[in-house]
């Protein structure tokens, strides 16, 4: 396809951890990626688009695409939606959920939804192969999107706006709040609100996870929980290694885990922790605020190299897959630079 060119640019040492595995078209909000956005509004015709260049972190949609067919493309980039720093993820969340979900199934029927549920409003969609029993779907305040193949166990609770990804699993009894989206295959539990799962994560147990970024091939142990306001009541910061400041994240935010991370039972996540990716977090007490890259406990050891991607690519079987050489050697970068190897 035809697609234009998503360009990086320095906005990406503010979307850390997620940038350093990723571009920032990859980045889901919504139901979709950015890329994903673009691949369905340019369909049915993309040879415009032949040759330009956009910035990654713009959202696509059908005004903007339509702005740059009739060659206005300043003006459209000047109005576009776009994620300047980490929280926009969850800030957009929402508006990306219904928009994607009227994307997806503009002119679709829903595939059956069985009678055993609950469902209050009409927006609630299940893709061919879902399955969905004995649970409550609350559509009243936004979209239910349920992806091809995904399983949602009896007892579980829903209130949209709510998106769960291709062959992703709901387990028994998790109270779901929108705006939540759960890429494809992962297996999620408990309570979660207004969080963004990338996609074949875990957060399989009780527990709570609250205005959080979970990236791609992590595990929250059982009852791993993450405090998501501060008992003063004041604003989150979020601290960004690259650029050796803070942000204002509001007042509400959560847990930023990179890809490949994983904690273990029972761990406290502090309001506005950052986790590099690659790390095992473990120890006493709620967790440091930042752990780096490749951590090893909450101490900041570091993380074996041969170790970490042993225990990686076992995790990637666990679901199907296997580690990539283009993984290892990405890895293996991040490591170099998180400790300073020349």
């Amino acid at each position: 396809m035809n697609v234009p060119s998503l360009v990086s640019g320095s906005f990406e040492d503010d979307f850390f951890p997620f940038s350093l595995t990723r571009s920032l078209a990859d980045i889901r909000c919504g139901i979709l990626t950015i890329r994903e956005k673009w691949n369905y509004h340019l369909k049915d015709n993309h040879s415009f688009l032949s040759g330009i260049s956009i910035p990654a972190n713009i959202i696509p949609d059908q005004e903007l695409v339509q702005s740059i067919q009739e060659l206005n493309a300043g003006f459209a980039l000047g109005k576009a939606a776009m994620l300047l720093q980490l929280p926009d993820i969850l800030l957009y969340n929402l508006s990306e959920i219904k928009k994607d979900f009227d994307l997806i199934t503009k002119g679709r029927l829903t595939a059956v939804i069985s009678s055993t549920n609950k469902l209050i409003g009409s927006e609630i969609f299940l893709e061919r192969g879902a399955v969905v029993e004995h649970s409550y779907l609350n559509a009243s305040e936004g979209p239910i999107y349920i992806g091809k193949d995904a399983l949602v166990m009896e007892g579980s609770m829903m209130r949209g706006p709510f998106a769960l990804g291709e062959r992703s699993v709901v387990k028994m009894g998790a109270k779901i709040y929108g705006a939540t989206s759960i890429g494809p295959g992962c297996v999620i539990g408990g309570e979660i609100k207004n969080s963004v799962i990338f996609g074949y994560s875990n957060k399989a147990h009780d527990g709570y996870l609250g205005d959080s970024i979970i990236g791609e091939w992590c595990n929250l142990g059982a009852g791993s929980t993450n405090s998501n306001m501060k008992n003063s009541g004041g604003s989150v910061k979020l601290w960004n290694p690259i650029s050796k400041t803070s942000i204002n994240a509001g007042l509400k935010c959560g847990l930023m885990m990179g890809d490949y991370s994983r904690s273990a039972i029972n761990t406290s996540f502090n309001t506005g922790t950052v986790v590099g990716p690659a790390s095992h977090v473990f120890g006493n007490g709620a967790t440091p605020s930042y752990l780096p890259s490749f951590s090893w406990g909450y101490e900041h050891e570091v993380y074996d190299f041969e170790k970490a991607i042993l225990h990686i690519s076992k995790w990637k079987k666990l679901k199907g897959h296997l580690l990539s050489d283009e993984e290892i050697r990405q890895l293996k970068n991040i490591f170099d630079q998180q400790n300073k190897v020349s």
